[in-house]
């Protein structure tokens, strides 16, 4: 499996900023963000229409995803189902 790559809030905040990058492209919409945490792509929730994060991760394997959402610091690991939140421990 990939390495697990560390974010700062500041990019967290800048990556939030700027959206979805495939709902960009195509004009769509979304509910929440992910980011990838094996290369930082970010894509829309399952809640989305689009479901681009699902979608990036059945593309490419990389497993984990960061909520990106205000005060979200939780990961989710498609490949285990486990969801961790640091701030709930």
């Amino acid at each position: 499996m990939s390495e697990i790559i560390t974010v700062t809030e500041e990019q967290v905040s800048a990556a939030r900023a700027g959206g979805c990058e495939e709902c960009v492209k195509i004009g769509g919409t979304w509910i929440n963000l992910r980011m990838c945490l094996i290369c930082g792509k970010v894509g829309c929730c399952d809640s989305s229409p689009n479901q681009h994060a699902s979608k990036h991760f059945q593309e490419t394997g990389h497993h984990v995803m960061r909520g990106i959402g205000v005060g979200d610091s939780w990961t989710y690991n498609f490949v285990t189902g486990e969801t961790e939140d640091p701030n709930y421990r």
